[in-house]
């Protein structure tokens, strides 16, 4: 009798299909044990030297995750240095060598899970992500006490990795040679796990529903789809036939867009509209590139600002934004002002706690109380526009005087620049239409701005009056709602009337059924997932 077939439900982090065998994954995890000592100070010594050398190793993981992955990805291994200075941690570890009297290994270990778990048990789904960055690093400490060497993790043969979790370092040494899939059952989406796994670019689930123990699974036939979020073991050979039809069919299609690599974004009419690429983190510059984006409509800046402990210096962000500017040479660039508050949120920033989050202190509103905060970034901005052309955008404007506020923070900021001889450019500056109030004075506006940019997301979520991430809402959130239509129009209208461009860079821009009524709407541009240009260009070519 063969075996059974199993379904097991996951969260897709990274589309497509994977056929294969299972390799699974098991940390070796020696059994710490608890040891009395007479000399503290020799173990709090032994401490000591394992932060330096775990120091350098980060530093070391550091410099290699810029070059695969990216700065933003990169940037998981400064906040695991930053740990390592952490005064709370530290103390409840020389605390119990102190007053307990027991081995530094032990000490490490139990500081590390009371740390983990407390981040686990936290309503904030960052803070929670961050109980798996305590963990990576108390076992780092622990294997540099006990003078255990870090290998590359391998699938060997070409295999699909099964793991209940990995830590940040474990899965920015996995090596994508022979790894086809990579499943987790636990893990979150929005951790820094999850973030270095999308940069794998291989089909990838985490939260799967999978039955313990794992060793079992080691070797089974497995299909991962992860364009719908399911791990199927031991498949029939009827349904390993579809799967693999769907895996072709997917390769096909992801090879036939190539074709539109280099072509004009002109319509069958001859109408030309540009398609450019949304961007959240530095490694998706490299998607848009590859994806022949005609510039960045949108670079969301948040990723700066979260999962860190502090603000970034003026010198990271300044890295950041050439790094965008560098790789669209001759094309448009578009940096969007911060847009914390609401979901995006860090400790660090101390911000109250708000019944109605979505329509309280957020974006360009939190960047006028936090000002000195948003001048860095400004400054930071004007630098990078010396190297070449870029503009600012600013979110959830709702007023004339808004603009007029920025464009004298940045007539100050080019002034302090200039008076300290720092290369800097002012950029063009352009306002988002995502509330109704922006599109009914979107006349007044346009005589303010460069540009306009049409948020459909917050757009329809403020018009409705109904919160895009309530899942209950789901019938009633929609992008296609009339009203929302006409609030883009009025907006396309205006904009064009005061002589400048508009784009829509809200998930409503990425449906190839819709180019035809974007054209015949006048829009100049649509801004969308790096993986939509293509679709879309090959869609508008027909329109």
């Amino acid at each position: 009798m063969g075996k059974q077939m199993e379904f097991c439900l996951g969260r897709p982090i990274q589309g497509g299909v994977a056929i294969g065998r299972i390799r699974v994954f098991q940390r070796r995890e020696d059994q710490i044990r608890r040891r009395d000592i007479q000399d503290t100070q020799a173990e709090i010594a032994r401490v000591e030297m394992a932060r330096e050398e775990a120091s350098r190793q980060l530093d070391a993981l550091y410099r290699e995750t810029c070059e695969s992955a990216g700065r933003a990805q990169a940037s998981i291994f400064l906040a695991h240095k930053m740990l390592l200075e952490d005064e709370a941690y530290l103390e409840s570890i020389y605390g119990m060598i102190r007053k307990e009297r027991v081995n530094a290994e032990y000490a490490v270990t139990v500081s590390g899970i009371l740390f983990s778990d407390t981040f686990a048990a936290m309503e904030d789904a960052r803070m929670r992500a961050r109980s798996a960055d305590v963990r990576d690093v108390s076992g780092r400490l622990v294997r540099l006490m006990e003078g255990a060497k870090e290998e590359p993790l391998k699938a060997g043969p070409p295999a699909i990795l099964l793991a209940e979790d990995l830590s940040p370092s474990e899965t920015v040494r996995l090596k994508t040679e022979g790894l086809l899939a990579l499943v987790l059952q636990k893990g979150a989406a929005g951790s820094h796990t999850a973030i270095l796994a999308r940069a794998l670019d291989i089909p990838a689930l985490v939260q799967t529903e999978i039955k313990p123990p794992l060793a079992r699974y080691d070797g089974m036939l497995a299909v991962v789809d992860a364009q719908s979020g399911r791990l199927i073991l031991e498949p029939d050979k009827e349904l390993l036939s579809q799967m693999e039809e769907k895996k072709r069919r997917l390769e096909r299609e992801r090879e036939d867009l190539r074709f539109w690599i280099g072509k004009e974004n002109v319509s069958a009419g001859g109408r030309r509209m540009e398609i450019l690429a949304n961007i959240g983190s530095l490694e998706e510059l490299g998607q848009a590139v590859e994806n022949d984006a005609g510039g960045i409509g949108l670079m969301r800046t948040e990723f700066l600002f979260l999962g860190r402990d502090t603000y970034p210096a003026e010198e990271e962000q300044v890295a950041a934004y050439r790094e965008a500017i560098g790789s669209m040479p001759g094309k448009p660039v578009i940096i969007r002002t911060l847009d914390l508050g609401a979901d995006k949120q860090e400790s660090y920033l101390g911000l109250p706690r708000e019944e109605n989050p979505a329509m309280g202190c957020r974006a360009i509103r939190l960047c006028f109380q936090r000002q000195e905060m948003f001048r860095t970034q400004l400054r930071a901005i004007c630098r990078a526009a010396a190297q070449g052309s870029c503009s600012i955008l600013l979110p959830l404007i709702v007023s004339v005087e808004e603009i007029r506020l920025v464009r004298q923070l940045l007539a100050e900021v080019g002034a302090e620049l200039q008076k300290r001889a720092i290369p800097y450019a002012i950029p063009s500056v352009g306002a988002m239409i995502e509330t109704p109030a922006a599109a009914l004075i979107s006349a007044e506006l346009a005589r303010e701005v460069d540009f306009f940019s049409i948020g459909t997301n917050d757009l329809a979520q403020y018009t409705l009056a109904a919160d895009r991430q309530n899942p209950g809402l789901e019938g009633m959130y929609s992008r296609s709602h009339p009203a929302v239509w006409r609030l883009i129009q009025m907006t396309v209208e205006n904009g064009h009337k005061a002589g400048i461009p508009v784009s829509i860079c809200g998930e409503l821009a990425s449906d190839p059924g819709l180019v035809r009524t974007f054209l015949d709407l006048g829009v100049d541009a649509l801004s969308v997932v790096p993986a939509s240009v293509l679709p879309l260009r090959r869609a508008l070519w027909s329109a």
